[in-house]
């Protein structure tokens, strides 16, 4: 193998697994270790400043960094249920400890640089457009149809999970960098926004429209049959306030959650889930099935719907047939009859949420936006620009439905693009994050950060009171960790991000750091292919999807090989090492946004 190159940016940031899974790539373990040491405003402003809502996503992000912290593939004893390091919820001790940080915002553009941009919906997409372009004198207009900004993260995710004043807070900031918001306003023509003159464009409208069934018995049972989106819009505008005594929810989804979740505090006592699928295939993110469950609620899975039964008009239940599983030899996956009795289950009411899909009857097919498959947009998957360059999509309304994460990723990419198409460059040339690496000696073998391994298993949130008794629709349940349980589990951490850099000349070749190293992850042996490299380590290195760290040749014409896959970053290796050739480094990667670091011009005259 060749040797590896650390000044490639991406070599140390897959190795901090949590930042490289998520979308905006936030630098978990430095908020965390922010976190540790008290400063909470200092953690929530690192998260504002890469995903935008930290309030709000500590609440209700999909969290794709958690199945990818080491924490869970390493530590021992943590049996058939890895337990990662709640990095959600310490996201939200970050915003619930934070005290005033609106002086440490940013201040609305002293000056306008002339340019005008609309953002269609004040979803999580285009506030984060405008929270990139605003502060550069862009003048920013949002146009939503409801009347306050938020989106979906307001008039669907229900108030017991997310509270209306995290979501005014947090759009507020948005908002209060002159922000023109223009609520009560539906945009129903392209065409007259492009009239208007506007320099660009962002479309963040999201996936508005909830899939519904075309089953018999639909028309007869329509007024007990609600499609979950609306039905959900309607709690939160408080046009419905009550549901049936016995309610079916079709879907495996986290809106088919929602909606079980919703009807339970609303009146439903007997509340199910049925599903397509079979539970562990559910789209639902795993807490969300645990807290239904937890309220009581069973999900059926293996169910499709064929009927909705109906007598006198009134809907009185559903039937379904019971399917299984079966795979071909590619894997592909076929539901088939079992060939037992259908099943039918008695309800008042049925909740559908089978999915969602983008609706723009506003987008006039002759305006000069290209459509394709499944009457979507053609978008660029990396400049987000439609075939209009002026005219860029982000969030649901791009690729379909997917959570706040994605969506505040896709704005910050659009906004760059924007920056830069209007600036006369190429939307296609992104720019470089910004990386640090620097060294944690605080002496020969002293440490700037704490490296203890912490054997400690993830500590659950608390729930309310109030909560448990399912009688409110807007007491949040959860009530997050107090301070002194958050810094327990900032302690699970394993500071990822800490690297050990390996200085081949330095090395004498002892093998310390091969005989202290709890994992033995690294080797020294003959170079070779990585395929059979991996099978020859003192570990045998198991997942391909993590490189190995792998160093030019020693005296010997041997290699050091560390499998970077299983490393505690516990330091034993530096702290062992007598010559120094192991350094803990600490790597800090920060995407680079919309503005002159961005540009062509400014990054020639840094080089």
């Amino acid at each position: 193998m060749e040797p590896t190159d650390i000044r490639n940016p991406d070599t140390f940031h897959k190795v901090v697994d949590c930042q490289w899974a998520c979308p905006a790539h936030t630098p978990v373990p430095e908020y965390i270790r922010l976190i540790a040491a008290g400063r909470h405003a200092d953690a929530y402003m690192v998260n504002w400043h890469s995903n935008v809502f930290p309030g709000i996503l500590g609440r209700t992000c999909d969290r794709p960094c958690e199945p990818a912290c080491r924490r869970g593939r390493v530590e021992e004893n943590n049996g058939d249920k890895p337990e990662p390091v709640a990095i959600c919820r310490l996201k939200r001790v970050a915003a619930d400890h934070k005290g005033d940080v609106r002086a440490r915002m940013p201040r609305p553009a002293a000056r306008s640089n002339g340019k005008r941009i609309a953002c269609v919906g004040a979803g999580p997409s285009s506030l984060t457009v405008a929270r990139d372009l605003a502060p550069l004198g862009y003048a920013v207009t949002v146009f939503e149809a409801d009347p306050k900004a938020g989106g979906f993260m307001r008039t669907q995710v229900p108030r017991f999970r997310l509270p209306e004043e995290v979501i005014d807070e947090e759009c507020g900031y948005i908002l209060g960098l002159g922000v023109a918001f223009v609520g009560d306003h539906r945009i129903d023509s392209m065409k007259a926004l492009l009239g208007e003159g506007f320099d660009a464009i962002f479309v963040g409208s999201g996936a508005p429209r909830g899939r519904d069934l075309d089953l018999p018995g639909r028309q007869e049972g329509a007024a007990n049959i609600h499609v979950g989106l609306d039905w959900l819009a309607n709690v939160y505008f408080g046009h419905v306030t009550e549901i049936g005594r016995r309610v079916l929810v079709l879907g495996g989804g986290n809106t088919a959650m929602d909606c079980c979740r919703s009807a339970r505090r609303l009146g439903g006592q007997d509340v199910k889930v049925l599903v397509r699928s079979g539970f562990d295939q559910m789209k639902a993110s795993p807490w969300e099935k645990e807290d239904a469950m937890e309220e009581g609620i069973p999900i059926l899975d293996f169910r499709v719907p064929k009927a909705f039964v109906h007598a006198s008009g009134r809907l009185t239940g559903m039937t379904f047939e019971r399917v299984r599983a079966e795979y071909d030899d590619t894997g592909r996956r076929k539901l088939v009859p079992t060939g037992e009795p259908d099943e039918f289950h008695p309800c008042d009411d049925v909740l559908i949420a089978v999915g969602q899909e983008n609706a723009f009857p506003w987008i006039e097919r002759d305006c000069g936006i290209e459509f394709g498959e499944w009457d979507m947009p053609v978008v660029d998957k990396v400049t987000h620009q439609s075939s209009l360059p002026h005219v860029l999509f982000g969030g649901d309304a791009a690729f379909g439905p997917k959570n706040i994460i994605w969506a505040v990723a896709h704005g910050h990419a659009a906004a760059i693009s924007i920056d830069r198409l209007l600036h006369g460059e190429d939307p296609r040339e992104r720019p470089d994050p910004m990386v640090q690496l620097e060294s944690q000696k605080m002496g020969i073998h002293e440490w700037s950060y704490d490296n203890a391994v912490s054997p400690d298993e993830r500590y659950a949130v608390p729930w309310s009171e109030a909560a448990k008794r399912l009688d409110s629709i807007s007491t949040e349940v959860e009530l997050g960790f107090d301070a002194a349980t958050a810094w327990k589990e900032t302690q699970r951490c394993l500071n990822c991000d800490v690297q050990t850099v390996f200085t081949r000349d330095k090395c004498i070749e002892c093998d310390a750091c091969v005989d202290i190293c709890p994992t033995d992850c690294i080797t020294f042996t003959a170079n070779g292919d990585e395929a059979d490299l991996r099978t020859r380590l003192t570990a045998p290195a198991l997942n391909p999807g993590q490189d190995l760290y792998v160093s030019e040749p020693l005296k010997t014409l041997r290699v050091m090989v560390k499998d970077e896959d299983v490393c505690l970053h516990c330091s034993l290796c530096a702290e062992r090492c007598p010559t120094g050739a192991w350094d803990m480094q600490k790597f800090l990667l920060l995407e680079t946004y919309a503005g002159p670091g961005c540009r062509d011009r400014r990054r020639k005259e840094a080089a």
